[in-house]
């Protein structure tokens, strides 16, 4: 995996001539945990498809950039709301989907430790209608993990989860994702506050970078620092700061 890079997003979003965002500057950190909190309908899964290079159903004006000057083409691996799962593909099938449509022999034993890790060995060869929407998640995020790319966007990705899984799969994806530059979506200020370096709070209006608090990844939950930048967080998306 090559280094992974920073990223500048600048610009304003429109949809049918109506203002979605913007003008919005938001600097990512190359090789961090950057969080987007905020309400629905406020721009932020739009965000990571304009990072992703993916169709957005409106115009943006600006610019993306990436630290090094390279395009981030061929260097993200992409996480959407939706578990986006092949129905006719068993578990094995959609976690090494990546390889097989580039036309490259997929990695099984790396593939059969993140099937592991996140908890479905005994599920390997079941198709996701027998799956439920937490294990279809975990799926898509065993997914994204293989792709093995140093830029990592993720929307909403342990939103299906229960407590303890989302707990574990949060813990997994910071050791399987240390040193990528990962833009995670999130609704939750209790994750934002335990996973990120960097955390924006996104509104109509603006976005703005929040206080996070000075200890390291993964932060414990229960601890003051953690809980304390929960509480500032769910104050600031209660009030809308713009």
């Amino acid at each position: 995996m090559s280094l992974s890079p920073g990223i500048k997003l600048c610009g304003t979003h429109r949809i049918n001539g109506t203002k979605l965002f913007g003008p919005v500057k938001m600097s990512i950190a190359a090789g961090g945990w950057s969080c987007i909190l905020g309400s629905s309908g406020v721009g932020k899964s739009t965000i990571l498809r304009l990072i992703a290079g993916l169709p957005t159903g409106g115009r943006f004006e600006g610019s993306i950039t990436s630290s090094d000057g390279r395009p981030l083409a061929n260097r993200i691996s992409y996480m959407a709301q939706s578990d986006l799962l092949f129905p006719w593909l068993d578990v094995l099938g959609n976690v090494t989907l990546g390889a097989q449509l580039r036309g490259e022999a997929p990695d099984i034993e790396q593939a059969m430790s993140l099937i592991d890790q996140v908890g479905l060995q005994d599920h390997v060869a079941k198709k996701p209608a027998t799956l439920s929407g937490g294990m279809r998640q975990r799926v898509a995020l065993a997914r994204t993990l293989m792709e093995n790319r140093p830029v990592v966007l993720l929307d909403e990705p342990f939103s299906a989860l229960d407590a303890r899984n989302r707990a574990d799969m949060q813990e997994l994806s910071s050791k399987v994702l240390n040193g990528c530059t990962v833009l995670l979506v999130t609704h939750d200020p209790g994750e934002a506050a335990r996973l990120g370096n960097q955390i924006f709070l996104m509104t109509d209006h603006a976005l703005k970078p929040c206080s996070v608090p000075a200890t390291p990844l993964i932060r414990d939950t229960g601890a003051p620092e953690t809980l304390k930048c929960q509480a500032e967080l769910l104050s600031a998306l209660r009030s809308q700061v713009s």
